[in-house]
């Protein structure tokens, strides 16, 4: 008697809200068919061990997963490099479909994948479920990865709070926020909670960034606000910055970092907002400005929160449209679904430069909604100069459009 049919269902990278809501969807509409469900614990790890961790999926599991955050399978960074393929979990499980969730790394790993295995002799399918809350992934027409509007949502609720906190203290705080190089989540996040300040990579498109540029920026907006008699506020720092940072900026801005074996520091060992509040305290006494400041970052509790509306109906979508996709007969593609609800598969050669790299979506900065919430921030202009002299000596270093370039 033949095996039944299974699909089998992994995670890569790092978490994101809407993983389970993906999953569980792959996962009851493949049993309404007739498949067997297989996750696998640690993402590509479990392909390359002897011992794989196997999750069994029945309806009343999948059915329960749906609206959690974080994710029921263990995810990993695994990165195969001279391992040897477990084969076996492929065929012995009559494996049809192999089903990856994460970014476009795990996306071309599980093409390698399933390249190895039909020299192998063993043909299945791979269809790929495009995830990050950075949403710096080249989406046609712009379309949002799922989770980017679930942590920034989650960021919003923090956000609020401080802001909040920081009216009724009449204290500063200096947030930072993840993204990877692109500002999308800290635009979201400073937008809608109104934020005075926020720092984005994208806004260093005419000018070399460094550490004085932002802290200078920061300080623009403490100085607008204290000679409008408002006493508080919030800047938005994304960690993208430190992105695109110089290393020799890195190296000098009095910060003991840790580094990895090439020599790059270890970014995800420190916090970005204690070092930015830090140097701006370190200005604001040299300036002999009174003004107080705490650190606030936005980091990990942003990747595992529940997933709100939007991203249940946008990962329902995707999830049936695995299957749609499948039923096509469609592999190594990635799966994506538009505003109008339309599934469409999107192959990584569509995305890939001639040397076979994504580039990041970035902020369109040139854009007239960027152009709007820079109106709603505060900084210094030339019409501030002379009320400004009161706390700065050359407000003019201070003015928003000349850090940046912008006059």
């Amino acid at each position: 008697m033949a095996k039944k049919k299974s699909i089998l269902i992994i995670c890569g990278g790092g978490p994101a809200p809407g993983i389970n809501a993906v999953i569980s969807t792959v996962a009851k509409i493949f049993l309404k068919d007739g498949y067997r469900v297989i996750g696998l614990h640690e993402g590509f790890k479990g392909i390359f061990s002897e011992h794989p961790k196997i999750k069994e999926f029945d309806f009343p599991h999948a059915d329960r997963i749906f609206s959690r955050g974080g994710s029921t399978l263990i995810m990993s960074r695994f990165k195969p490099s001279n391992e040897k393929l477990n084969t076996a979990l492929f065929s012995e499980n009559n494996v049809k479909l192999l089903v990856s969730i994460g970014g476009d790394d795990t996306a071309s790993t599980a093409n390698r994948i399933t390249g190895y295995l039909k020299k192998e002799n063993i043909l299945i399918s791979n269809i790929h479920v495009p995830k990050t809350i950075d949403n710096d992934l080249p989406l046609p027409d712009r379309n949002p990865t799922f989770g980017f509007h679930s942590a920034k949502d989650e960021g919003v609720r923090i956000g609020t709070t401080t802001y909040e906190d920081a009216r009724t203290s009449e204290n500063w705080f200096v947030m930072s926020t993840m993204g990877r190089s692109a500002g999308h989540l800290a635009l979201g996040i400073a937008a809608s909670c109104h934020f005075p300040m926020m720092v984005i990579p994208e806004m260093f498109n005419k000018t070399n960034i460094t550490f004085d540029k932002v802290v200078r920026l920061i300080i623009s907006s403490m100085v607008k606000r204290k000679i409008e008699n408002i006493n508080y506020g919030v800047a938005l720092v994304s960690e993208g910055v430190f992105h695109i940072m110089p290393d020799s900026e890195i190296n000098h801005c009095g910060i003991n970092f840790t580094y990895d074996d090439h020599g790059h520091p270890e970014l995800g060992n420190v916090s970005k907002s204690h070092i930015f509040n830090m140097l701006v305290q370190q200005r604001l006494k040299e300036l002999d400005i009174q003004i107080k400041s705490r650190p606030v970052e936005l980091g990990y509790e942003l990747r595992c929160c529940r997933p709100i509306g939007f991203d249940l109906t946008l990962c329902t979508l995707l999830g049936l449209g695995v299957k749609k996709l499948f039923d096509e007969g469609l592999s190594g593609c990635i799966v994506t679904a538009n505003s109008r609800g339309e599934v469409t598969p999107l192959f990584l050669t569509d995305l890939q430069d001639e040397d076979g790299k994504i580039a990041p979506r970035l902020v369109d900065i040139d854009s007239e909604f960027i152009r709007l919430c820079f109106q709603n921030l505060h900084y210094l202009e030339e019409k501030d100069y002379e009320r400004a002299r009161a706390y700065l000596d050359n407000p003019s270093d201070y003015d928003f459009n000349k850090i940046l370039n912008k006059v």
